[in-house]
Formats: C-alpha cells, structure tokens, sequence
C-alpha cells in the first residue's frame, strides 16, 4: 500500500469517527421537551380550571404545563394558528372559528360540554329567544367563544343590533347588570360547578330553557342539546323545579400539529383523567371522545380511543418511553445496517486480498500456457520465460498483506515454482535436441 493510499483512508476513518461524534451528541442530547405552553382563557373561566387540574398532572411526568390567559375561544384560535408564537396547545370551544386546512392544528380529543345559559328578569316565562327582542341583552365579550355563538342564536332569532341592544359584557359585569336592572338578559357560559353558574343559579333570576333547542341544533350542529335535571342545583329546595333544556358548544383540546406524538399520549392521558367522570350532563366515560369535525383529529389520538397508550408509555416511565422512541428506534436502521457492514467488511477485504493474487495468478497461467503450447523453443524465448517467472516472484515477495494471507502468499510461490520447472524442462529439452 502506498503512503498516499494510506493518508487516505487515514483521514476517511477520522471522518467517520467525526461524523459517529456527532450522531452520538444529538442521541444523548434531552430527548424531549420539559414544557407545554397552553393558552388558557379567563382567569376563573371554564378553560383555566381545566388547564389547572392538567399541570399537577403533567408534573408527574416530569413536564411542566406554563398557562397563559386569554380573552377565550377566538383568540385561543388565533394564538395557536401562528406558527411563529410560543402556544403549543389549548382550548377551543366548537362553532366558534372557522378552521382552514393551512392552520395547521389537530384535535386531541372533545373533552367536555359548555353549556350556554341564558338568564332573564321579569314576570314573563321565556323560552323563545325571539321573545328578547328590543330587549338590553349581554352577550359576552370580544374574543370569546360565547359572543360569537350567541350572535348566530339571536340571528336565527330574528334579533340583530338594529332592533335590540346587544352588549359585549363579561360575566360579573353582567351578572351585576341583571340584578341592578340595566339589562333584561344575558347570555353566560360555563359548567353548573363553577362559582358564576353556582350564583346564577341561586339567585332570584329566571333560567331560560331552549323550547326550540332541536331545530337551532339542526341549524348549528356544532351545537348539542342536554338537560339540567329538575333539582340539580337544590334538592331542598327543589331547585330548578322542572327539567331545563339548554344548548352547549364542545371544549376541545386542540395542538399544533408539530407537537411530538409522545406529549400528545401525555395530554390524552390527563384529559382522561379530568373529563372522565361523570357530570351533571353525561354519564361516566362520555368525554373524553373524538366527536368533533372542527378540526382534523390526531393520528395519535386515534390511535389512543381505539387501543389505549402504546406499549413504551403504558410499562416505562414516560422520559424512557419517549428517549427509546425519540432516539433509540431512530437507531435501528443505522444499527441493521452497520452490522451488515461490520458482515460485510471481512468478506470485502478478503475479495480484495485475492484480488491481488487474481492478477499474478492470471499471469502465470498465461506464461504456461506459453510454456506448454510451444513445442520447440529458442534459447531466446526460454530466456524471456525465466525473466517473467523471476519478475512474477521479485513482485509476489514484495506483496504487503496481513498475516492471516500469507498462506496464499505461499500458494502463489508453489505455482510460480511448478511454471518454473516447466520452463526448466523446456530448457533441457532444448539443450538435447
């Protein structure tokens, strides 16, 4: 081997060491994010109670869940719609945008009701929402997911700022409103546990039930109709004393469709964990579902409802699921391959050890060929035998091999020897004629 040759693969092996080093520092970097950033909604609101049951959760896992508020459903869309803003994942309240293909986002699963409740005051029964017009009503503030949901109710209604009052009011301001007499009714949102609902419910103002709840449902599927049981709020006091209809949108967790699949399996797993019970509308398991076409639903997620975690993340911790399928599995197919390499690499070298011999080899059986098939040769030509079978062994000694080849080093000199002898015979055969 020459001292260029050499240099050569020299400088190819601390390549590959180069190239090994590096793969070996991205492996044993961390093999995932330790934080979720989650937009939330209101302070107090629906959506901030359940991003705080999921952070203790999370934590266990080693991931730490920053909930930042926000005005609600719509900007909670927008927020997570900006592929350049911090937001991974949050809540968006279903009917409330709609989502383009380009957004960029997938559903994780719908993960409870919001009802919508409309209170009202005076002596007249309401059931219509028809019969709120030229009435002072609330209904939510901008951002919100409830402002724009109750816009297309009262539309269906026939009732449009033009011949009502509509204001954009939060939730105390018009609780407050209701009870000093500014305004005749207000749209709110929420479950019947949380301490607006709570008061709403046992104060002095009327709750409205949806007579016409199965049709504006055809009319806004993204809508569902359910019951607050007679009594629900007071047993006592026998409170409400009939069956309520009411409307309610869907919360759903929704992410940008880059989140790693091993923190989708973990926010499905709290979500279980929050919404699984049952509440005053569903029965026990109800939520969390996939029943939603708002946005398209996560492969992992699919994957989840129909046979639970994945094998990794329901035996290992999670940080050793997510290395092995973060990293680990990425090495299979370089591992397969390198050990069809290191296979490979002594039958490689032995073909190119014979390789070299092959050429030797070819040129002696040449020279015999010659040494046989002439019957009568001259001095001249039995002379330029013996410089080509001495040139064949000079270079066959001069061959730099590993030792485990020196036996076909010693295999080519036993047939440089047997063409010799030919030539010898030859010679003497010569010699007597």
């Amino acid at each position: 081997m020459t001292r260029a040759r050499r240099r050569l693969l020299i400088a190819g092996a601390v390549v590959l060491l180069a190239a090994f080093g590096w793969l070996l520092a991205i492996i044993v970097q961390p093999a995932f994010q330790r934080t979720i950033v989650m937009t939330s909604g209101a302070d107090g609101g629906i959506y901030r109670g359940f991003a705080d049951r999921y952070a203790p959760i999370l934590k266990r896992a080693g991931i730490k869940l920053v909930i930042r508020s926000s005005s609600g459903s719509v900007e909670n869309y927008e927020r997570l719609r900006d592929p350049n803003s911090a937001y991974e994942v949050g809540f968006i309240q279903s009917g409330t945008t709609s989502p383009k293909d380009t957004d960029n986002l997938k559903t994780i699963a719908a993960v409870s009701y919001e009802p919508i409740w409309v209170f009202y005051r005076g002596d007249t029964t309401v059931d219509r929402l028809s019969q709120l017009r030229g009435k002072k009503i609330s209904i939510g503030v901008p951002g919100s997911g409830l402002l724009n949901v109750a816009q297309v109710l009262l539309g269906y209604s026939g009732i449009t700022s033009q011949n009502s009052t509509l204001l954009q009011m939060d939730a105390s301001a018009a609780y407050q409103g209701l009870k000093s007499g500014q305004i005749d009714a207000a749209f709110f949102i929420g479950r019947p546990d949380a301490d607006m609902q709570k008061t709403l419910l046992n104060s002095n103002l009327k709750l409205m039930s949806f007579a016409q709840a199965d049709a504006l449902v055809q009319k806004f599927p993204s809508l569902s109709k359910i019951v607050l049981p007679r009594a629900s709020t007071s047993v006592a006091e026998d409170l409400p004393r009939t069956d309520v209809t009411l409307l309610a949108a869907t919360a759903l967790l929704v992410a940008k469709d880059a989140m790693h699949p091993a923190l989708v399996y973990l926010l499905l797993e709290a979500a279980h964990a929050v919404h699984g019970g049952e509440d005053y509308f569903t029965p026990l398991g109800t939520f969390p579902n996939l029943k939603t076409e708002e946005f398209p639903i996560s492969d992992e997620s699919a994957r989840y409802f129909k046979s639970g975690q994945p094998f990794l993340y329901r035996y290992l911790p999670f940080w050793l699921a997510s290395l092995i399928e973060r990293r680990l599995l990425i090495l299979v197919p370089f591992a397969a391959l390198l050990f069809g390499l290191i296979q490979a690499l002594p039958r490689l070298i032995e073909a190119r050890m014979k390789k070299r011999f092959v050429v030797w080899y070819r040129e002696i059986k040449a020279l015999e060929d010659e040494v046989w098939n002439s019957r009568e040769p001259t001095h001249s030509q039995i002379a330029q035998w013996r410089d080509e079978i001495e040139n064949i062994d000079a270079n066959a000694s001069r061959i730099r091999i590993p030792y485990r080849y020196f036996q076909d080093v010693y295999a080519l000199k036993q047939a440089i020897g047997v063409v010799r002898d030919r030539i010898a015979n030859a010679a003497e055969r010569a010699k007597g004629e």
